[in-house]
């Protein structure tokens, strides 16, 4: 199997993040996607290249451009504006309840901030998502990751795995959030219709709720979303991801939520993945986007699910087996000793691969 990286992940590289208010180390490291490419370099059975440049296009047909300005704009405001930090997180957010009884159209005049703290709220969700001096960079080299390995599965190839680092399906149309700056998955996903026409399935397997995923799709009927991950009640991003969300008008029916109970196993895990490769495969279509997370592993640090190593490598079996093509893309996972084996137990299922 081909795997797409690149090294300019490295230039988003937080050594802290906050977690209710309190500065804490990061999870989403540079080290995440070293130890996965480590692993797979070391197995052998894995091609390693480097993706091609796509260009802004592909992002702007999924997100605002506004979106995209902020992030290149950010850390140089950050120093034109003088401000002494090692990273960006907004102070201040536009929550609902500060437009609580004003109309619509107020609310939606309201202009942008022009201080960069102001923007960062405007542009996000949580406090979670440091942004650094190579963040933008970063996060155009993982849309270039998603859709260079697009490029080789519309070329010919069963599947291609793109080791995407940030991660991208926290992140909305006009929001980046929880460690993700541009929706990859959405990204690949859209490009593919544009490419063929067709319809497309994304199976997000991450411990995590896509909420941008599944914001951007909300009222698509042509990319059907399909989500396994832990309740909302209890695990970020809690308010969205919960089992009756189903999409609304031409998406009606296009969203699927499987909230998974606490610490569930391999066998709970495997069998709602069964439902959920049903429900895939009674859509049109050839591809399936597979937002593919490790957060599910049972010593991960931030997830709450129980799955082991054998577990991704059979359900990497069970994805394969669904006779799609498959675009595999590189969610969250944070159990640094134990993520490159993962990544390898999924992939080798996935190929059919003891």
């Amino acid at each position: 199997m081909k795997v797409v990286h690149t090294d300019r992940h490295r230039g988003h590289d937080p050594s802290v993040e906050t977690y209710l208010g309190v500065p804490v180390p990061a999870c989403e490291v540079p080290e995440r996607a070293e130890v996965i490419r480590d692993a797979l370099a070391a197995d052998g059975g894995f091609e390693i290249i480097e993706p091609t440049e796509h260009g802004p296009d592909p992002i702007l047909a999924v997100h605002d451009a506004g979106l995209l300005r902020f992030l290149e704009e950010a850390w140089p405001a950050v120093q034109r504006q003088r401000i002494e930090r090692d990273f960006l997180v907004a102070d201040t957010y536009p929550v609902r309840s500060m437009f609580a009884g004003m109309s619509d159209a107020f609310v939606a005049a309201r202009p942008e901030p022009v201080a960069v703290g102001g923007r960062t709220g405007w542009w996000g969700l949580d406090s979670s998502n440091p942004i650094r001096p190579g963040t933008f960079v970063a996060a155009r080299g993982a849309v270039d990751v998603a859709l260079t390995t697009v490029d080789l599965v519309l070329g010919g190839e069963a599947a291609a795995y793109g080791l995407c680092r940030p991660p991208g399906h926290h992140a909305a149309a006009a929001m980046a959030g929880g460690y993700c700056f541009f929706n990859n998955a959405a990204i690949a996903a859209q490009a593919i219709v544009a490419a063929t026409g067709e319809r497309v399935a994304i199976l997000d397997v991450d411990v995590h709720h896509g909420n941008g995923t599944q914001q951007i799709f909300w009222r698509r009927g042509d990319v059907l979303y399909v989500s396994l991950h832990s309740d909302p009640k209890r695990l970020y991003p809690f308010f969205l991801g919960h089992a009756d969300e189903i999409g609304e008008g031409p998406g009606r029916g296009a969203n699927r939520n499987f909230p998974m109970p606490l610490r569930a196993d391999d066998s709970m895990y495997l069998a709602t993945l069964d439902s959920a490769l049903e429900r895939i495969a009674d859509e049109p279509g050839s591809i399936v986007v597979v937002s593919l997370g490790f957060d599910t592993y049972e010593q991960d640090p931030i997830g709450d699910l129980g799955l082991t190593t054998a577990g991704y490598h059979e359900m990497g079996r069970r994805v394969a087996a669904l006779g799609r093509r498959l675009v595999i893309l590189q969610e969250g996972g944070y159990h640094l000793g134990d993520l490159g084996h993962n990544a390898r137990a999924w992939l080798r299922g996935a190929e059919g691969r003891a």
